[in-house]
């Protein structure tokens, strides 16, 4: 599934609310979408953790510190750009008792408090579901089938093939819903705008709509690989109570990783058989995550990568 460019870049970016997130080595770019048809794009500032010293970016190092930057470039980005997207829209409904006490409880940091708790309840939910509810769900089966609990083979593969199926099944349906297309249809043009970039053609609507929405350096791809990762590294870990497993796990977070940035970086680096092996899965997820945008998605997409890349070639790999 690989597919042929003329050089390789390290700019990668995200969909966001009716927009998309372009980062560059120097400048990260947002373009979104207005309610009057116009595009807004803005610079963003942001201090990279992985700037702030060599042994940020060692190998191995560098996947976590990287999935934590992004997480919090992504979130700011994300509030930009529904902020922007609102604007000028349909008039805002009548505030409910609750959100006038929030507001003056909390003044212009309100949004940031609602995103925060949103951010802290999703981390939550994703640790019982990911963690401990596949460990407690194999616990009780192998009470039925005592044969499964013998050794950490079946464990560890039972716990990341339901992690697998539970995050392809939420991604899946979340895909249903109007606003999330969208999403994914934004995902779909910033991955075939930088391949039209790879490609070295001139960036307009005509050139980038011929290009395949499905890219190797992915945030999909790189999820799906960390899980595939987790399913080794269980096999290494001998506790069965969830609730030690479940921190057990999380501590060697960093390592699935690391291990899994690597293997990402290797998929963009390089196209042999490999590589395509390693990227075959994440493809084939991007199949959910990734739609075929309309012009105005792709003309956004343009809007957000044409700032990012750089006179002297920085960016290629």
């Amino acid at each position: 599934m690989g597919v042929k460019t003329k050089i390789k870049t390290s700019i990668g970016g995200s969909a966001l609310i009716d927009g998309i997130m372009m980062r560059g080595p120097k400048k990260t770019t947002v373009a979104v979408r207005m309610s009057d048809n116009s595009i807004y794009t803005e610079d963003i500032k942001f201090n990279f953790i992985s700037s702030k010293g060599k042994f940020f970016r060692l190998p191995l190092i560098r996947g976590f510190v990287s999935l934590i930057d992004s997480m919090r470039l992504s979130m700011k980005c994300l509030m930009l750009s529904a902020d922007k997207a609102m604007e000028g829209g349909e008039a805002e409904e009548e505030p409910s008792k609750f959100e006038k006490w929030a507001m003056e409880k909390f003044g212009d940091k309100f949004f940031n408090v609602i995103m925060g708790f949103a951010s802290f309840l999703g981390v939550a939910i994703a640790i019982l579901l990911f963690f401990a509810f596949p460990t407690f769900l194999f616990n009780n089966l192998a009470k039925v089938a005592p044969a499964l609990g013998a050794g950490t083979f079946w464990r560890s593969v039972f716990e990341g093939i339901l992690k697998l199926i539970l995050f392809l099944g939420y991604v899946l349906i979340v895909s249903r819903t109007p606003d999330m297309k969208r999403t994914f249809m934004y995902h779909g043009a910033e991955h075939k705008t930088i391949f039209c970039y790879e490609n070295l053609e001139e960036l307009t609507v005509e050139n980038v709509r011929k290009y395949t929405r499905f890219h190797p350096r992915c945030g999909t791809s790189f999820m799906i690989i960390m899980l595939i990762v987790g399913v080794i590294i269980g096999l290494f870990i001998t506790a069965t109570n969830p609730l030690i497993r479940t921190v057990i796990k999380l501590l060697l977070l960093p390592v699935s990783c690391g291990v899994g940035y690597e293997l990402i970086k290797l998929c963009g680096k390089y196209d042999n058989a490999f590589t395509r092996i390693i990227a075959a899965p994440g493809l084939m997820a991007q199949r959910i995550t990734t739609i075929e945008p309309d012009d105005s998605m792709i003309e956004v997409a343009i809007a957000a990568i044409k700032p990012v890349i750089p006179e002297n070639g920085e960016d290629r790999i």
